[in-house]
């Protein structure tokens, strides 16, 4: 009798625990707030956001800054978590991290922190940012540094690389990683190995390091956008021409004319100056 008592009064206080656990939790800011995205965000956009905050923090924009470091390495943490499908969809189902640095105070700094740096960094930055940073001495000891960490995954280092792209960087990175291994900076591990037998099965790009132009949608966009100016400047011009011929002539609207108006004062037009030439004769 004791006994049952005892186990019914454990399990309650279990049951307390989580119930407070899971108050806590809700209280908290989630990783998709502390990036500023939704939940159903794409992997494409949480890596753009990623990328506009990681720029701002990086080393090499903050020498000697040990804040800029800290929140540098905490924003890895939370990007190999929601930039991994396989950690993404545990936590979704969860809500738990499994990372003592990102308790739930740090969490709630984060998210502040980092809102306040997204707003500040443009597109111009990341484009500057690229253009120095691909192909550099510092994307090099990036990458060593990540492959360290994921133990040779490259999808996961993927997930944390700067300006990476698989199409592009596949065959560079292969490169420099494989010097490192042949020095003993690194070791090649099962799954380095495997995916680096995948990328020496496929054709190199051309032109790696050349900066990315806009996109086919970009670039039709920009297209639509010069030709709406043209007309639009040659619709200004004829207005203006017409409201002359209006003013001179006589008329009404001058406001751009239908056809028939328009064959009308053309009509007009030659009129007046038949009956001009036929005064001056």
């Amino acid at each position: 009798m004791g006994k049952g008592k005892k186990a019914r009064v454990s399990n309650e206080e279990e049951e307390g625990e989580r119930r407070n656990h899971n108050q806590s939790s809700s209280k908290e800011k989630s990783l998709y707030e502390v990036l500023g995205v939704e939940r159903t965000a794409s992997q494409q956009e949480i890596k753009k956001v990623y990328h506009k905050l990681a720029l701002r923090l990086h080393p090499d924009k903050n020498p000697g800054d040990e804040e800029a470091k800290e929140k540098f390495q905490q924003l890895q943490k939370v990007i190999s978590i929601l930039g991994d499908e396989e950690k993404r969809a545990v936590y979704d189902q969860t809500g738990c991290v499994d990372d003592a640095d990102l308790a739930g105070d740090v969490v709630q700094n984060l998210h502040q922190f980092f809102r306040a740096i997204y707003k500040k960094v443009t597109e111009t930055d990341i484009e500057e940012f690229e253009a120095n940073y691909r192909g550099s001495d510092s994307e090099k000891n990036d990458l060593i540094e990540l492959f360290k960490k994921h133990k040779g995954n490259m999808n996961r280092l993927y997930c944390s690389m700067l300006c990476s792209d698989p199409k592009l960087d596949s065959h560079r990175f292969k490169d420099i990683l494989n010097e490192a291994v042949a020095a003993g900076e690194l070791k090649a591990t099962k799954a380095y190995q495997k995916w680096a037998k995948q990328v020496s099965e496929t054709k190199p790009p051309t032109s790696p390091l050349k900066r990315r132009g806009k996109s086919d949608k970009q670039a039709e966009g920009d297209l639509y956008a010069i030709i709406s100016q043209r007309r639009t400047q040659r619709k200004d011009q004829f207005d203006s021409m017409f409201s002359s011929l209006v003013s001179k002539y006589g008329g009404g609207d001058a406001s751009e004319p239908t056809e028939e108006e328009f064959e009308a004062a053309q009509k007009k037009l030659e009129t007046r100056r038949t009956s001009q030439k036929s005064k001056i004769k």
